[in-house]
């Protein structure tokens, strides 16, 4: 243990260090390609299986087009490119603090640590305010018997909420919970309209169309009113915002590759902030002032510099292309 706790001591000799590289610096590269093959898995499955069902996956655009503070503006990917920025921009203040390091300036390190810090927090505050978005969903939807999405479109080809054309049906709707359910099982939660409201709703309004999850040219396909009648005898279920079960954007898995990949490296975030309050209150302390050596900056510095690289590889893969 002792001949791995010095810093200058590796198997090669005393003084031999392999790239020039600490041991505790090569051990973190180690790990940073270790994760990049998780994350390189978890992109690939993503791919194939968009590929797999291209024709029914949703539009970006269309999902990720709020912003806060502007409602029922639409601005598609404005925050996520915003988003996307504030962490780029924590990292080149992640640059700032180790090159301070290096020439042992206390002050400016615990200064641009501060503002990595504040990026992070920002970033990942910013995909919680998009994950809520995304689970309690804007327009609805409802899903047919075949598990296939029906959406809803005015003339013009806008979407249209439930809320703005459902009928007011005299009938008590109950939502189960475990002590009620069969087989001592919860129900699913109760819509705030039922399929018979939706659909009675839509015969009153014959401005209203529907329209499928079926991409065309880039487009999904809207039906005639005709067919958008024979579509409405097939639904089943009402669908509000998305979870890991269904969603009203678009086909199922979508909504499960969202959670799970942006949700585990926003882990790796926040993960990564703590890493660096933690280096920073030792900054503060002087601790690696007293050592004269900031190497534990650069080494946080390598995690959050791939924090943000991963980002950019989500970023385009999931919302841009």
């Amino acid at each position: 243990m002792g001949a791995i706790a010095n810093e200058t001591h590796w198997g090669g000799g005393e003084g031999v260090q392999p790239l020039g590289a600490s041991y505790g610096k090569m051990m973190m590269w180690f790990f940073i390609l270790s994760d990049a093959l998780t994350f390189a898995g978890f992109i690939a499955a993503y791919g194939f299986t968009r590929y797999k069902f291209i024709g029914t996956w949703p539009i970006a655009d269309e999902v990720f087009n709020h912003f806060p503070f502007l409602h029922g503006v639409d601005a598609p990917m404005y925050y996520v490119a915003l988003m996307t920025f504030i962490l780029i921009f924590s990292s080149v203040t992640m640059v700032l603090a180790v090159d301070a390091g290096h020439k042992l300036q206390k002050n400016k390190v615990s200064f641009y640590m501060l503002l990595t810090i504040v990026g992070g927090l920002i970033f990942v505050g910013s995909q919680a305010w998009e994950w809520k978005n995304f689970i309690s969903g804007t327009y609805g939807a409802l899903e047919t018997k075949g598990g296939a999405l029906i959406q809803f479109v005015n003339q013009d080809g806008k979407r249209v909420a439930l809320g703005d054309f459902a009928a007011s049906l005299p009938k008590d709707r109950v939502q189960k919970d475990r002590s009620q359910g069969i087989w001592y099982t919860n129900t699913p939660d109760v819509a705030t309209y039922s399929v018979e409201e939706v659909v009675e709703g839509f015969k009153k309004n014959p401005n209203i169309l529907v329209r499928t999850e079926e991409v065309k040219d880039h487009k999904k396909v809207v039906l005639t009113r005709e067919e958008s009648l024979a579509k409405l005898k097939d639904a089943a279920i009402v669908v509000e915002g998305a979870s890991l079960v269904r969603n009203e954007y678009g086909h199922k898995s979508f909504g499960n590759f969202f959670f799970f990949i942006t949700g585990f490296h926003g882990f790796h975030v926040l993960t990564g902030i703590i890493l660096n309050i933690i280096v920073f209150l030792n900054v503060l302390n002087g601790t690696y002032e007293r050592r004269r050596s900031y190497e534990m900056v650069e080494k946080v510095g390598l995690y959050w510099h791939f924090v943000d690289l991963v980002w950019v590889f989500v970023f385009t893969f999931f919302y841009l292309v």
